[in-house]
């Protein structure tokens, strides 16, 4: 069976509104591979691009976009210059290419590059400034792609990449977390797989704090060695407690609320270092004279980078994550309007919900070289794609 020449795929509409349309299959280049998607999963970012919020004034044209950069499938067709996958491959997606022209992206900082949104010079972030993964098939650069090994299924696959964020924001420390102690401020999927990545790494003292009890039960499934409700006592107070009065070495804010920055800064001890994970809504005020006086460091990190997904499925692979868990909902792709609103307004505990985008189903025959004119595609020979 040939690919089809078109596809279902969840589109924006107005402000607010996500539905699903039919738009023709993505067309693939020299160095492209076609993904066809198995799963997809919902983060705080998409309800942002739903709301239009993410773009300001460069959005793109509704009725033709396609959020989604957490997904994972079979590659169903390669460019002319992509050997490194072959149709039936089991693969999972970073949303992140740079340019890989300018000076931060050949210092391997590709989320931080200079032409970040120019897609004329290379530039690629998956379901931000190019289509993404809300649809049944996502063309994506094959240096984005990572071969998943056949103990992970395509729920653990899609965490990757928020295992992949946890990962970069680790590596900006520049230092071992063997022996450290690390707090993590904010429950969410970032903040549970932080906690959880920290001891699989070697952290001696891992806390988590937040403000929901459900979230913190499964933060100590995950290693936390402490956990504390921040509406129950003093967060910062707790974790100086932990560390023997000093604060940690190690402070993540994974959660984007107001106040927490400035938390962060006092649960960390002098000359600690705080890594901001996750996004604010609005300006945040805190003491940078308390970081100041007492040498603490700050660093940000923008999603994943630095080869970050390939550790984190590296780490799946021999078996040291936990994430079924965090897999609370699923819904077909149909349904994306409602499996918005489930993950907007938190109904039934939802923390990762995921689109199940297509069947577990074998491939038909890769795409003829001459399918569409100016494309390049490799027929390869179809297997079967296998679940762990």
């Amino acid at each position: 069976m040939s690919l089809p020449e078109s596809m279902l795929a969840a589109v924006l509409g107005g402000p607010g509104v996500i539905r699903t349309s039919r738009l023709p299959l993505p067309q693939v280049g020299p160095e492209d591979v076609l993904v066809h998607v198995r799963r997809a999963s919902l983060c705080g970012t998409d309800l942002k691009i739903r709301s239009h919020r993410f773009f300001g004034d460069g959005r793109p044209a509704s009725d033709q976009f396609v959020p989604g950069h957490e997904y994972a499938g079979v590659v169903a067709a390669v460019g002319s210059a992509v050997d490194e996958f072959q149709v039936g491959d089991r693969v999972v997606t970073e949303a992140h290419r740079g340019c890989m022209r300018c000076a931060n992206c050949l210092a391997g900082a590709y989320t931080d590059c200079l032409n970040y949104g120019n897609r004329r010079k290379g530039h690629r972030v998956q379901g931000m400034t190019v289509n993404g993964g809300f649809a049944e098939y996502a063309l994506n650069h094959v240096s984005t792609l990572y071969r998943l090994p056949d103990s992970v299924d395509f729920d653990s696959a899609v965490v990757l990449t928020t295992v992949g964020t946890v990962m970069h924001a680790l590596d900006v420390l520049g230092s071992l977390i063997v022996g450290a102690s690390v707090a993590v401020i904010g429950p969410g999927p970032i903040g549970l797989l932080g906690a959880q990545v920290a001891r699989e790494l070697g952290a001696e003292v891992v806390v988590l704090t937040g403000t929901r009890d459900a979230r913190l039960e499964i933060g100590r499934k995950f290693g936390a060695d402490l956990t504390v409700n921040s509406r129950d006592e003093d967060a910062v107070l707790a974790v100086r407690n932990a560390t023997g009065g000093q604060g940690a070495d190690i402070v993540l804010e994974c959660s984007g609320a107001p106040s927490a920055v400035d938390d962060a800064l006092r649960m960390a001890r002098r000359s600690g270092k705080v890594v901001l994970v996750g996004f604010f809504d609005r300006p945040v005020t805190a003491d940078l004279n308390h970081a100041v006086m007492n040498g603490i460091s700050i660093q940000t990190v923008r999603g994943e980078g630095a080869g970050s997904v390939a550790r984190a499925v590296s780490l799946a692979g021999r078996g040291r994550l936990r994430t079924a868990e965090l897999v609370t909902h699923h819904f077909g792709l149909e349904d994306v309007a409602e499996a918005f609103d489930t993950y907007a307004e938190r109904r039934g505990n939802a923390i990762k919900v995921m689109l199940d985008v297509s069947e577990d189903r074998a491939l038909g025959e890769a795409v003829p070289h001459d399918r569409a004119p100016g494309n390049d595609v490799v027929p390869a020979d179809t297997e079967r794609s296998r679940v762990g």
